[in-house]
């Protein structure tokens, strides 16, 4: 039985979406992901990066209407 994670690593869930860790820990630091934290690790939800994905798409839709 596979099991799909709900949540990541912060830098795993960096390399799903293709950013560096600095781009990363930027785009938690302006709100763009959401994080929690399991003791002293952070964790990402997946769903967090799909929404993150979905805004980045539809913003460059909209660049490329204007």
């Amino acid at each position: 039985m596979t099991v799909k994670p709900i949540a990541v690593p912060a830098l795993d869930g960096f390399r799903m979406i293709g950013v560096s860790k600095s781009k990363g820990y930027e785009l938690i630091a302006a709100r763009e992901i959401e994080t929690f934290k399991i003791g002293r690790a952070t964790r990402i939800p997946v769903s967090s990066l799909e929404a993150f994905v979905v805004r980045q798409l539809e913003k460059n839709q909209r660049e490329k209407q204007e």
